[in-house]
């Protein structure tokens, strides 16, 4: 038996000098050098792949700051937790964040560290003894600040806040992103999951009180996405389920009221590993019809530090 075998003599070959190259050597990071600046260091990142994108969202963020587009800010309770919240503070300070968006999880963390400084407790004790989630003033207060939220149509982030700025004792209130949003004026919204969020298993709950504060920060949400339009940012940083689904409705909203704006905004899913709807709901298919898209993976409390002071060194270059 004799089997048919390809002949290489007669394959046809190409000058390198003509092959399109992907990597060029120009574009290959440097050690450091005599400038150890953060500045320096931002320039001798490798312009390949992810770092591309990195370099693309904070231009991009940049720009919509500068030309007084919407920059929306979402994010996961885990964001929270591992000390990002200072870094969201500075960039709504400077103007950058103009919504800041979050899941239920992320509210609480933020009203206990502000509250009491401290959060996060071990799931698996307590829930041995049916104790997690039980602790007695974090369900009382926030509940109890939903039911007033509720009775003076302010919408759940904006009750929370309230609650902060007027308790009797608080341990860190520059700590929190919601009080702090509140007095700079950014719409600061809390997306609720009933029967998600440890304030639901509480006798205080009023699921009436939940849903009525927490619609209404969807229809806010909904109101501050035309800013987008042509070179507004949104930022998914760590909701895997949440605020992508969120977004999606809202955005829905915004084009349907906006003659199908907006549109042309660059759209970023920053987690620390990627997640089928914040790529197909936050990333792909809002920028279908013009924008651009970036997935960016690595841990929160290594990505959004890198991101938040890539921004404000940018800005304070100037131009």
């Amino acid at each position: 038996m004799e089997y048919a075998e390809a002949d290489l003599q007669r394959v046809r070959t190409v000058p390198i000098a003509v092959r399109p190259n992907k990597v060029d050597a120009r574009e290959f990071s440097r050690p450091p050098g005599a400038d150890r600046s953060f500045a320096a260091f931002l320039d001798a990142l490798p312009d390949i792949l992810v770092a591309r994108s990195f370099r693309r969202v904070v231009a991009d963020v940049v720009a919509a700051t500068r030309a007084g587009r919407g920059v929306v800010v979402m994010l996961g309770g885990h964001v929270v937790k591992t000390g990002i919240g200072p870094l969201l503070i500075e960039l709504m300070r400077r103007g950058v964040v103009t919504h800041l968006g979050m899941n239920g999880s992320a509210a609480i963390h933020d009203y206990e560290i502000a509250r009491f400084g401290g959060t996060s407790e071990d799931v698996a004790a307590g829930l041995k003894d049916g104790t997690f989630g039980m602790a007695d003033e974090t369900g009382r207060e926030l509940n109890a600040a939903f039911t007033r939220g509720m009775a003076e149509e302010r919408g759940m982030g904006e009750a929370v806040a309230l609650a902060l700025r007027e308790a009797p004792a608080v341990a860190q209130p520059e700590l929190s992103v919601l009080l702090a949003a509140h007095d700079l004026g950014v719409p600061a919204t809390v997306h609720a999951a009933l029967g998600a969020e440890i304030i639901h298993q509480h006798p205080a709950a009023d699921g009436a009180a939940i849903g009525a504060t927490s619609h209404r920060d969807f229809r806010r949400l909904a109101a501050s996405l035309p800013a987008l339009h042509d070179g507004g940012v949104v930022l998914n940083l760590g909701s895997a389920v949440i605020m992508p689904e969120v977004f999606l409705k809202a955005l829905t909203i915004a084009r349907n009221l906006g003659d199908g704006r907006p549109t042309g905004f660059t759209a970023v899913d920053l987690d620390m590993q990627r997640h089928y709807r914040p790529r197909m709901n936050v990333v792909q298919r809002p920028t279908l019809h013009g924008g651009a898209g970036y997935e960016i993976t690595g841990h929160h409390e290594l990505m959004v530090p890198l991101l938040a002071w890539a921004v404000v060194d940018a800005l304070d270059r100037g131009p």
